[in-house]
């Protein structure tokens, strides 16, 4: 009989636990987002973002660039883990030619829990030099709680918006042009029979 009765204590503690248990929680991703459509000779920042992120004392990450569309222009901490009085940060060291910011960090110091949630690490400045799409993607990604135990972070390539190049607008209004002269000659043909 006692037996039966903690078989019935465990089973609903089991279930108890199962739904009191909190559902999947969101994937921490690592992002860029620009502030504007990619335009020649205009400046675009892209904001580097964490998001869903739990308990982040550490991170670094290198951030791969196409350098015949965008010049590197300048860094500004995005204020995330920079919020921290307790936060050491840097953007990177730059290849222009390569395309590359290698190594960009960031790290909490002292006796200070690390941070959770949303918000953007960094933002890039830079110059749009080359017309056409791009994408921006991330290498060498590392991030670490407080305990300096791994925080999966899911990442991957993505492509900014660009403005269309002048020469778009130009095929453009010649196809229009094309059409508009080649319906003239229809409606004068159909005139004259």
């Amino acid at each position: 009989m006692q037996s039966t009765h903690l078989k019935k204590i465990v089973g609903m503690a089991a279930l108890l636990g199962a739904f009191a248990a909190p559902s999947a929680f969101a994937a921490t991703t690592l992002t860029a987002t620009q502030s504007a459509p990619l335009a020649l000779g205009a400046t675009v920042d892209i904001d580097v973002l964490i998001a869903d992120v739990a308990d982040l004392s550490g991170y670094q990450y290198s951030f791969v660039f196409d350098p015949t569309v965008l010049q590197f222009a300048g860094y500004a901490d995005g204020g995330f883990l920079g919020g921290s009085d307790h936060a050491y940060l840097d953007g990177g060291s730059v290849d222009h030619a390569g395309g590359v910011i290698s190594y960009a960090f960031g790290a909490l110091y002292g006796d200070v829990p690390g941070i959770s949630g949303s918000g953007s690490l960094a933002r890039y400045t830079f110059n749009v030099i080359g017309g056409g799409s791009t994408s921006v993607s991330f290498t060498d990604v590392l991030f670490l709680n407080s305990a300096f135990n791994d925080i999966t972070v899911e990442y991957g390539a993505q492509v900014l918006a660009a403005v269309p190049e002048p020469s778009t607008y130009l095929l453009f209004g010649s196809g229009a042009l094309m059409l508009a002269a080649l319906r003239r000659r229809k409606v004068a043909m159909g005139q004259d029979a």
